[in-house]
């Protein structure tokens, strides 16, 4: 089936998904294959439970009135939300970065949204399979879609710019995150890189922190780039207020923004939404209360009380650049309560594991923090005198007394501390 006529079909049938058990009456599935799955397997059961179309590669159902069959399942889904940006209206903002990708795509959601019918990447499906399913969400309507790009590998955002098209863009950061599949920093560096290189090559807008020097060496030839930071010459002038306290505040174009987000590293990304925002008008007053009012969720630097306890919930996820930073904003907090970090292993660190796990032991000895707790077989393999539990299960049967304490909670995602939140409630 051509593509024009495959997305005349899509227009009547708007919802897609590649998931069996998410069926929706008139939507469209898409059976995808892969290394330990088959959707094609599902193509017929889909139907039977509403859906109207079912995209597949299984030529067996070529017959089948209600079967869409195409040489690539997935290819084909790409290429449809590709086929379905050029015929929307809607300005693509795409964002990658080390750290703070989704928490920056929501403030720039909640920015753009006081002025805009706007868009963004859900949860995080951010991947091959994840951008075209968020740009096959633009709807007539749709002024600005937030897409946003996660990678573990070289030429993995390339292929996902060609895909989304984005008419603008920002790098949240380059950190320590996915080294193993980079093949470390300066694989980072290039591979996240390649948002710019889309953006230069098609002479679209890029937004840069101009205190970053990476960002400015990358971009610096680049005649369309707009800057927040500091500098006199900042396109947009941002100020990082330095407090004590959990939340963190900033001064944006003479205006402070006292925010409800964790940790000095989630100023950047409030100061990326705010310079969208300005950058397509946005009322100051607006970005103000837009930035204020978001809360994290998800495990993403929540603040929670337990109890007696004062809990930072980031368990979503952990790299040694995330890390670092969580740590360091929590050993500065002024507090009654004495301080408990329960750190959670780092993965896909490739052969640097032990060395970044080390350095984040090294970082504690020196924090003040009173107690810590480390958690994982990585964390067990340096030299510290901490507590340590190879893994949850190992800690919960422990149940190791807690008095009433601020809680610093991080690890990778394989660690998922946030089981530990009922522990807390005893």
């Amino acid at each position: 089936m051509e593509l024009d006529s495959l997305h005349k079909i899509f227009l009547k049938h708007p919802v897609v998904t590649t998931d069996s058990r998410a069926i929706s009456d008139g939507c469209i599935f898409f059976g995808l294959k892969g290394p330990n799955f088959n959707g094609n397997k599902f193509a017929l059961e889909a139907l039977e439970r509403g859906a109207a179309f079912a995209v597949v590669e299984d030529k067996s159902l070529s017959n089948h009135p209600n079967c869409i069959v195409v040489s690539n399942s997935l290819e084909t889904l790409q290429a449809l939300g590709s086929y379905h940006r050029n015929h929307s209206k809607a300005t693509i903002i795409s964002l990658t970065g080390s750290n703070g990708k989704t928490t920056t795509k929501e403030l720039i959601y909640k920015v753009l949204s006081q002025k805009y019918e706007t868009i963004a990447t859900q949860g995080n499906l951010n991947n091959h399979i994840g951008v075209p399913l968020s740009l096959l969400r633009i709807e007539k309507s749709t002024e600005f879609a937030i897409i946003e790009m996660g990678a573990n590998h070289q030429k993995e955002i390339a292929a996902l710019c060609e895909i989304a098209q984005p008419d603008f863009g920002c790098i949240t950061n380059f950190g320590k995150a996915h080294m193993e599949g980079f093949g470390g920093v300066t694989g980072i560096i290039k591979g996240k890189s390649e948002l710019y290189d889309y953006l230069i090559q098609q002479q679209k807008t890029i937004l840069y922190n101009d205190q970053d020097p990476i960002q400015v060496e990358k971009t610096k030839h680049y005649k369309n780039r707009i800057s927040f930071g500091a500098n006199e010459d900042s396109s947009f002038k941002t100020t990082f207020i330095n407090t004590k306290q959990a939340t963190v505040s900033f001064a944006y174009e003479g205006m402070e923004i006292h925010t409800q987000l964790y940790g000095d590293y989630n100023t950047q990304n409030c100061m990326i939404a705010a310079a969208i925002g300005s950058h397509y008008g946005v009322a100051l007053s607006d970005i103000k209360k837009a930035i204020e009012s978001y809360r994290p969720a998800n495990n993403r630097s929540e603040i929670k009380t337990i109890g007696k306890h004062h809990i930072i919930l980031d368990a979503y996820n952990a790299n040694p650049s995330s890390m670092t930073a969580a740590l360091q904003h929590f050993a500065k907090l002024q507090t009654d309560l004495p301080k408990l970090a329960i750190l959670g292993d780092m993965f896909e660190l490739g052969e640097t594991a032990v060395a970044e796990h080390q350095e984040v032991v090294k970082l504690l000895e020196n924090s003040g923090i009173e107690r810590v707790i480390l958690v994982g077989n990585l964390f067990g393999a340096t030299q510290h005198s901490f507590e340590h539990y190879s893994n949850f299960e190992s800690l919960k049967k422990a149940s190791p007394k807690i008095v009433p304490s601020n809680i610093l909670i991080k690890g990778s995602r394989g660690m998922a501390l946030e089981r530990i939140l009922p522990l807390l409630e005893s």
